[in-house]
């Protein structure tokens, strides 16, 4: 077996990954005051020649955080002996920029980094899958360099899962944000249903990253308790309008929140995931713009029958 570089581990699960102490005198740094001393990152691999290089990358973008951070430090303490260290745009930490000292303690550009790999991560995701997607198409779709991309999610796998957190993100927000209660039952129903039809319609990559991850048999979103619990929030909306409609008449009794929200996925989801085989068997675009109307309302009609007294 090779020889791994300094800093360079084999972790417990035999990914490949890096073990960096960090230096003493940036203890009092802010990026790191409130950190453990040592820096533990996986590549997400355990191709130990492919974990090195991305490792090695990790390791030469931590210098360069480090170096930035000394930079700021002697700055602070008004030591003019050396320029400051400036360190390219894409080199930031995962919750400040490491830039020029005026930039100092603002979250803003990590967030804006960490979005900005979060649109071409989903991007390349939807488009190959887990398998096929490669950190470096990222990282060319994005002004971050790869190491940097790693800095900030750990590894190509922690990215995809928050990939998959923000997709299903999504949805959730926009069930959030209806505030049913103000609605009867059939009419926060109804409305449930259209907008699910609209974000599936709307956001083609989310069916296409559920689509692929079926076929990787669910394994890197498996026993994510974020998932689970983001996605509890699905059910409690479909199980509360029930519960309301069961009150007043509106809706029929003994029916299972789960299968009424696996109904209505279904429905909404399959228009857009078997778009291009429907059309090449049938002959018939689900997405033709004079039909969507017609399918919205025929999919609406069908949930409000199946939950009718």
């Amino acid at each position: 077996m090779m020889t791994l570089p300094k800093n360079v581990r084999v972790g417990r699960n035999g990914r490949i990954g890096i073990l960096k102490k960090i230096p003493r005198d940036l203890w009092t740094h802010p990026n790191y005051q409130d950190h453990a001393k040592v820096i533990e990152r996986s590549t997400g691999t355990t191709d130990v020649e492919t974990g090195v290089r991305i490792a090695t990358g990790m390791l030469r973008g931590l210098e360069e955080d480090f170096a930035a951070a000394r930079a700021e430090l002697r700055h602070a303490r008004g030591d003019g002996a050396a320029e400051p260290v400036r360190v390219a745009p894409q080199a930031e930490t995962k919750d400040k920029v490491l830039a020029p000292p005026k930039q100092r303690g603002s979250s803003r550009g990590g967030e804006r980094t960490r979005r900005e790999i979060l649109a071409a991560a989903m991007n390349e995701f939807a488009s190959k899958g887990f398998s096929g997607a490669r950190v470096d198409a990222i990282a060319a779709n994005t002004s971050i360099s790869k190491p940097m991309i790693y800095y900030h999610f750990g590894s190509k796998e922690k990215l995809y899962v928050a990939v998959m957190e923000e997709a299903y993100g999504g949805m959730r927000e926009r069930e959030r944000q209806l505030n049913l209660d103000v609605l009867s039952p059939r009419e926060a129903l109804g409305r449930l249903v259209e907008v699910t039809f609209d974000h599936h319609a709307e956001h083609p990559e989310y069916v296409r990253l559920v689509s692929t991850e079926n076929i990787e048999k669910g394994r890197h979103i498996s026993g994510r308790p974020s998932l689970v619990e983001r996605n509890a929030i699905a059910l409690d909306t479909v199980s509360q309008v029930l519960e309301r409609g069961e009150r007043d008449g509106s809706f029929r009794t003994g029916i299972n929140s789960w299968h009424l929200h696996f109904m209505i996925s279904a429905l909404c989801f399959m228009r857009v995931s078997n778009r291009y085989s429907m059309r090449a068997v049938f002959d018939k675009d689900l997405w033709d713009a004079d039909d969507i109307s017609a399918q919205r309302a025929m999919i609406v009609d069908t949930i409000l029958r199946y939950v009718a007294p």
